[in-house]
């Protein structure tokens, strides 16, 4: 079929337009009912390579990162720790009368504030070992053939050994083994 070139460069609409102005109805509806060769290709590739959905790894980032995040607080005590110890010391006062001996002052006021601030800063180390080896095993239960980044396992190693040494000081502090109260008697 041969096509006149005054149809190329017309719109649909100028195309329709001249349809119905053509004497031979057939050879109007052939030129209409063509498509263009490129859009068979488009149409053939995205039927023979479907793309598949790969996981980026952004969870597993962000897992690494908040683990290694974990870390850090547990070694410096974080905010909650420190409300939560002046919070022990305020009740410490309270209940403590001021007759008490000297160590149960010291124990009361000073004493159970140093536990709870080892105990929240357990809780943080924990949670970074935790979040760290989850960041860590979740390669083996994803997608097999994908390896996890570099990156990935570096900051999430890095949360663990945070979290394993947190913890380790906050089992030292609460247990009075690393800076006990000093003795008042």
């Amino acid at each position: 079929m041969a096509t006149k070139t005054e149809d190329v460069t017309k719109t649909d609409d100028e195309q329709t337009a001249a349809v119905d102005t053509e004497t031979d109805g057939e050879e109007a509806t052939e030129q209409l009912t063509e498509e263009p060769e490129e859009s068979d290709e488009v149409t053939q590739e995205s039927d023979e390579a479907p793309q598949e959905k790969t996981p980026s790894g952004v969870g597993q980032g962000a897992g690494a990162v908040v683990s290694a995040a974990l870390g850090l607080v547990s070694l410096s005590g974080g905010w909650i720790g420190t409300v939560a110890a002046a919070r022990e010391t305020l009740v410490g006062q309270l209940q403590t009368s001021s007759t008490a001996s000297v160590a149960t002052q010291v124990k009361e006021v000073y004493g159970d504030a140093w536990h709870t601030t080892a105990l929240w800063a357990g809780l943080f180390a924990l949670t970074a070992l935790i979040t760290g080896v989850v960041v860590l095993a979740r390669p083996a239960f994803g997608a097999p053939g994908r390896p996890q980044a570099a990156w990935i396992k570096s900051v999430a190693w890095a949360g663990v050994s945070l979290g394993v040494i947190g913890l380790l000081l906050a089992i030292l502090k609460y247990s009075d083994a690393l800076l006990a109260l000093p003795s008042t008697g």
